[in-house]
């Protein structure tokens, strides 16, 4: 491989700062603890003294009476109906083309497997074209919960009339000269633009309240013995992650100072109780560019469908920094749900192991990890390396700064 003097210095440069952040992390107790994953997610933790961030025990089914005679299958009169003969109002959400069939496939088989067999939530599948026949069949053998099938309306998902499209495509262009990912794709700023703000408007969409994203090609790699959907209503959350990372600054160049002009306009909406710290290190001066990877999360489609969030994304909208620029829903919700929630509605959901290629968050803690008969290498967990890599240079400059 013929490499250039610049991309060996590159290499050379990220060696040395990889094997310092090694080091430090086993000889320094404060730079070790400042760049863990509990660091990243402490205003998110709560429940045990012994494992903050853990589900409540409630949540998890009772082992099997040790006298098999006591077991009643039914649901006679007398029954206790407890926390486990509840469900929530909720289903799982997907979006996919006919030729994600495969991958949709391997996505729902994986979330049926690991949590939806015993628990038996519908499933909402969306596309902007008809679902084929084939399509349909593959998907419907796979559960036996209600599933759905719709087309999403073509305003709700094509690039509305008024943007100016010579400005868009001379910005996807200029991305596209840059290697941006997906710079000079319209589509996939059509399916930002549908995520961030219209899915939740579908009509398949209005008898629920909270809703599992699923993608195509992801995979669920411990078993959830317990249910989310009823954590998050019992416990009055709106928003549920598993990774977070940093958005790539060129695609949302101006969507901060969108942010500052709407939150001057309309300071009513912003939540005392705010987590702001998350999305800036300066008290909202400047976006640090963290956020929820929102190619999973569990939240409340009632926040969405509300008065803060619906003011909020038509004014960014307007902006139409969906197309002149790059912006894409993972930014959008995790502002939304960082400033217009308090911090305590929202929940990392450790014991779920995710991946959606090439990110893994994989169960911190032996005993979750063993108790979800978890697949995935906890030491290729992406919140644990990446976050704390981060963390850990930020931490030594501020070291510096110190000095």
């Amino acid at each position: 491989m013929n490499v250039s003097p610049v991309g060996r210095y590159i290499i050379l440069v990220l060696v040395i700062l990889i094997g310092l952040h090694s080091l430090l992390s086993f000889t320094h107790e404060g730079y070790n603890s400042a760049t863990s994953i509990s660091s990243l997610t402490s205003q998110w933790r709560g429940s045990t003294p012994s494992n903050p961030n853990a589900i409540p025990e409630d949540y998890y089914p009772p082992p099997p009476p040790s006298n098999s005679s006591q077991t009643d299958t039914g649901l006679g009169a007398g029954t206790d109906l407890g926390i486990h003969q509840r469900k929530a109002n909720a289903t799982f959400v997907m979006l996919a083309r006919n030729s994600d069939i495969d991958g949709a496939v391997r996505s729902m088989r994986e979330a049926e497997d690991r949590f939806n067999k015993k628990f038996g939530y519908p499933w909402v599948f969306l596309n902007e074209e008809p679902f084929t026949d084939e399509f349909k069949k593959r998907i419907s053998v796979l559960t036996d919960a209600p599933v759905h099938f719709g087309q999403i309306p073509a305003s709700h998902w094509y690039q509305p009339s008024w943007i100016d499209e010579d400005r868009a495509a001379a910005s996807r262009n200029a991305m596209v000269s840059e290697n941006v990912i997906y710079g000079g794709s319209v589509s996939y700023r059509n399916m930002c633009r549908f995520n961030s703000g219209f899915f939740f408007k579908h009509d398949l969409l209005q008898p629920f309240r909270y809703y599992w994203r699923v993608e195509p090609d992801v995979h669920f790699h411990c078993d959830v013995d317990f249910d989310p959907f009823l954590f998050m209503q019992d416990q009055q959350k709106i928003y549920g992650f598993t990774i977070t990372m940093y958005e790539y600054e060129r695609t949302i160049t101006t969507l901060w100072d969108a942010v500052k002009d709407f939150m001057k306009d309309y300071p009513q909406y912003v939540s005392p109780g705010n987590a702001m710290n998350f999305l800036s290190d300066n008290g909202g001066s400047r976006y640090n560019l963290c956020h929820f990877w929102s190619n999973f999360e569990i939240a409340d489609m009632d926040f969405w469908r509300g008065e803060a969030y619906s003011a909020f994304f038509d004014y960014l909208d307007k902006r139409g920094g969906f197309y002149y620029e790059r912006w894409g829903d993972a930014p959008v919700h995790s502002i939304a749900a960082a400033l217009f929630a308090r911090s305590d509605q929202i929940h990392f959901f450790n014991e779920i192991g995710y991946e959606h290629n090439p990110y893994t968050h994989c169960p911190q803690g032996d005993e979750t990890w063993k108790r979800g008969k978890c697949s995935c290498d906890q030491g290729r967990s992406f919140g644990e390396f990446f976050s704390s890599f981060v963390l850990g240079f930020k931490w030594v400059l501020d070291e510096l700064g110190r000095g």
